[in-house]
């Protein structure tokens, strides 16, 4: 499974992603598991939902650069956690790529998707008016993965229910790029927050954006 992107995003944070190319079994071999572990892969089928859990959990481990068990959980909003660790994390996975994203200092969140015509069917499902009228976005598929992957990514790194992409995340204008950043007002039960969000397309079509910042 080879890392294909490794970055320190801040002196605290690296976001990294990996090429899903191995079997169920190599990946397995990679990783040590107790038995609430192994319940959760024996209720998932064979094929991309067991090799995405595998390969996310396999990536964690090799950016921790650890050989001790990770207890890796999941709160009541849903939301990745270390047992008995500091870092924050955050998870992601699209087809043949796993996204994970960890940081000493502050919670993160990312986001990756294949980049596919459909998601103009539901834009207006996660877009309001005023973001669906930026030219950016409108009928543009990649200005519309660059919304949706800030959007979700924002969501993980806030990690609590509640938070709805249409009514409380705000995409402000941005120029489009296949590499860039875009601001964000995001409607908190604290208050508005701007956020920067970070994105970038691959060469193979995937779109992938992150956020990391205190909370």
């Amino acid at each position: 499974m080879p890392i294909i992107y490794n970055k320190n995003i801040d002196q605290h944070s690296v976001l990294a992603i990996w090429k899903i190319e191995e079997t169920e079994e190599e990946l397995l071999a990679g990783l040590q598991l107790k038995q609430h572990e192994r319940d959760i892969i024996s209720s998932l089928n064979s094929g991309k939902r067991l090799l995405h859990w595998l390969s996310t959990r396999l990536l964690l481990r090799t950016m921790l650069n650890t050989t001790e068990y990770i207890d890796c959980q999941f709160d009541e909003h849903g939301k990745p956690y270390l047992v008995n660790s500091d870092y924050h994390i955050s998870l992601s996975h699209s087809y043949d790529y796993a996204a994970v994203m960890i940081s000493k200092d502050h919670p993160v969140g990312v986001d990756i998707e294949l980049i596919k015509h459909k998601i103009k069917s539901i834009k207006h499902k996660f877009l309001n008016d005023v973001e669906l009228a930026q030219k950016q976005i409108g009928d543009n598929t990649d200005g519309l993965y660059v919304a949706w992957c800030a959007k979700e990514a924002i969501y993980k790194w806030h990690g609590k229910k509640g938070l709805e992409f249409k009514q409380h995340i705000h995409i402000k204008p941005f120029k489009l790029k296949n590499e860039g950043s875009l601001n964000a007002l995001v409607e908190l039960p604290t208050g508005t927050r701007e956020l920067t969000v970070n994105y970038f397309k691959t060469k193979d079509s995937y779109m992938l954006g992150y956020v990391a910042s205190n909370s």
